[in-house]
């Protein structure tokens, strides 16, 4: 029997029991027939770089709505554009469409609708991201004891994560990712250097690249915590200071389950507040904090303008132009943090 593309269904013989990606690279020739060699290039490059490290992991079987939706949540969450969404969407749409003809799943979860208002929405914040941070450190320490609190084991090492990661103004993966010898305590600074993925065999570490692999400065308030981390792991270079109730690397979606992070937020009244949002909180910190400019540029690992965003509205007004002011080098004897100029 011959399916629509002329590709005969494959016998039962285990396909529909494996992994999306490892169905995907099996019946790819079936899925992208009739493409056109224009459009196959966006769509493998949305395939390798997107769907695989989302849900590749995922038994094909089990791919649901739910799933999909959270992928694309998080596509947008990392700024992708719209034509990168759409391209990722797209490829997975005809994957999922062709295990539908082998019998793996009774209708496409990937065909869904109303994503594009949810990339304005993100535009929109991304416009004002000072509207999603949080507004004191009193808020923060109760929605990290609320999640510690949550979790199945009580597991204080959650806590310590979605601290550091609101002070630093970065994201869960790049937390998780986070060694001893990538803080430099001389000047209170933090080289990210890589961030933790989900991938078919658990969590797996890629290095940074381009924006992502920039210069966080550690504020006084996260100080004593980075000093903590490092004393209990004695300092070792290659020891990580945050992880699981294992001991093992963490995905933002493993700290989402075992917090029951979702409801949480919800009761805490936050529900716009998504994992990687903590991040606004952070740089909108060190922007009220007096962080120079340049260097709040290289924290946010964005052009100019969007680090102006960070800006309260007084300072916005007040900040000289990039070039006129010289970035303070950090080590060089002065604050990271100077007082906030006076009227």
């Amino acid at each position: 029997m011959n399916n629509d593309a002329g590709y005969p269904f494959p016998p039962d013989d285990g396909t529909h029991a494996l992994s999306l990606v490892a169905y995907g690279e099996r019946r790819w020739p079936a899925a992208m027939h009739g493409l056109e060699p224009l459009t196959m290039s966006p769509y493998q490059a949305g395939w390798r770089l997107r769907v695989v490290p989302s849900i590749g992991h995922v038994p094909v079987r089990e791919v649901t709505r739910r799933v999909v939706n959270r992928a694309l949540h998080c596509w947008i969450a990392d700024e992708c554009g719209l034509s990168t969404v759409k391209n990722s969407l797209a490829v997975l749409v005809r994957v999922l469409e062709q295990a539908v003809r082998d019998g793996a799943l009774d209708a496409n979860p990937a065909r869904v609708a109303g994503w594009q208002q949810e990339f304005q929405r993100a535009q929109r914040e991304r416009a004002a991201p000072r509207a999603l941070a949080l507004p004191d450190v009193r808020t923060l320490d109760r929605l990290a004891a609320s999640l510690v609190e949550r979790s199945a084991d009580g597991y204080q090492g959650w806590g310590d994560a979605v601290r550091f990661a609101a002070w630093t103004g970065t994201r869960f993966s790049e937390v998780s990712g986070l060694r001893a010898q990538d803080i430099d305590v001389s000047t209170w600074t933090w080289h990210v250097q890589r961030f933790t993925v989900s991938e078919p065999d658990g969590p797996g570490e890629r290095a940074c690249r381009g924006r992502h692999q920039r210069v966080v400065p550690l504020r006084p308030a996260v100080r004593d915590l980075a000093a903590a981390r490092l004393e209990a792991v004695r300092h070792t270079p290659q020891a990580r200071l945050f992880t699981g109730p294992d001991g093992s690397r963490f995905t933002a979606a493993v700290l989402r389950d075992s917090t029951r992070w979702d409801d949480v937020v919800t009761e805490l009244g936050h529900e716009y507040l998504r994992r990687q949002d903590l991040r606004h909180t952070g740089l909108t910190w060190m922007a009220d904090a007096g962080l120079p400019l340049p260097l709040l540029c290289g924290a946010v690992g964005r052009p100019l303008e969007d680090a102006r965003r960070y800006l309260p509205p007084d300072r916005n007004h007040r900040e000289p132009p990039a070039g006129q002011a010289p970035a303070p080098t950090p080590g060089g004897g002065r604050s990271l943090f100077p007082p906030r100029p006076r009227g």
